[in-house]
């Protein structure tokens, strides 16, 4: 009897074992869910419930959901005014402007709806899932994705 775990198991495990390693290291070096110093997104109806809600509409539930958050909470506090101060980075995901014209469904918005919709469009087209694109976040410094 084989013990093998089919493919689709194996590649779940991995992606724990790659959201685990990077919350270890991120944390580690300080740059955990946290790290962000911006304002705290609004009580209620905040960014960040309305990012898990369509997160979820996706499928990026559970480890997944935790990546994103891991994420957004590093590049934006869930700031959908968020300015990176040397770059042209703007918004929940932080877009650069080039992104924002190959990404954005118009133009650069501080809509946090949009901003998420836009982000998540991003995320699956450019690293599949949300824990992709933050193992390829925290696998250089600075942290860009």
């Amino acid at each position: 009897m084989s013990t093998a775990r089919p493919a689709a198991s194996r590649q779940n495990a991995g992606l724990v074992w790659v959201a685990a390693v990077a919350l270890v290291a991120a944390v580690s070096a300080g740059r955990g869910a946290g790290a962000f110093s911006g304002p705290a997104p609004p009580s209620g109806g905040s960014a960040r419930a309305l990012g898990r809600e369509m997160a979820a509409r996706r499928g990026w539930t559970g480890v997944q959901w935790t990546c994103l958050n891991l994420l957004w909470t590093h590049e934006s506090g869930w700031d959908a005014d968020a300015q990176n101060p040397v770059s042209t980075a703007y918004g929940i995901p932080q877009f650069l402007n080039t992104t924002w014209g190959a990404y954005g469904s118009g133009p650069k918005t501080s809509d946090p709806a949009a901003q998420i919709s836009d982000g998540l469009d991003y995320i699956g087209g450019r690293y599949g899932t949300p824990c992709k694109a933050w193992a390829f976040e925290m696998s250089h410094t600075p942290n860009w994705y």
